[in-house]
């Protein structure tokens, strides 16, 4: 069975200054290593990407929009402006029928449940990489929201895996 990695929002407005997630500098070197694995295992590697409107950090074509992890040759990009990467784009045909998915990107009550929770409706295996998604702090310290979105995702049938036990087939 495949298995593909999904880099949710893996953007400059969120790992680098001048307003990074709080675990910026232990989140991002987790997405790195998770991506060569990916890559090394010659596993499919789909980059999502924020189209954010005028005004947003991520507004579309600014530098905080960018990707932090340049795409190799033969990965794919989506553009989305929801935080459910299905919605509106084509990932759902880019995805092969019933291949595993990997997890990991910003932000983790936002964008990355949503896509993991619509990955699961549409019958594909989840994995959440702990370590590799991240938030900012909220109503609560976000650590605490992300450990949060992995419980209610391993509670609606996700795994949750940490970054030496994920295999790429």
């Amino acid at each position: 069975m495949t298995t593909v990695l999904l880099l949710i929002d893996v953007q400059r407005n969120m790992l680098q200054p001048p307003e990074p997630v709080p675990a910026a500098a232990e989140v991002a070197p987790v997405l790195a290593d998770l991506l060569e694995r990916a890559r090394f295992a010659g596993a499919p590697v789909v980059h999502v990407r924020n189209n954010g409107g005028p005004d947003d950090p991520d507004e579309t074509g600014t530098f905080g929009w960018e990707l932090v992890c340049r795409p190799r040759t033969g990965e794919l990009v989506v553009d989305k402006t929801e935080p459910d990467a299905f919605s509106g784009t084509p990932l759902a045909g880019l995805l092969p029928v019933g291949a595993s998915v990997v997890i990991a990107g910003m932000q983790s009550e936002f964008c990355v449940r949503a896509t993991a929770r619509a990955a699961m409706r549409r019958g594909h295996p989840v994995t959440l990489v702990r370590g590799a998604h991240a938030t900012y702090d909220d109503a609560a310290p976000a650590h605490g929201i992300s450990q949060d979105v992995e419980k209610e995702l391993v509670h609606e049938g996700a795994a949750l895996a940490d970054l030496d036990e994920v295999r790429f087939a």
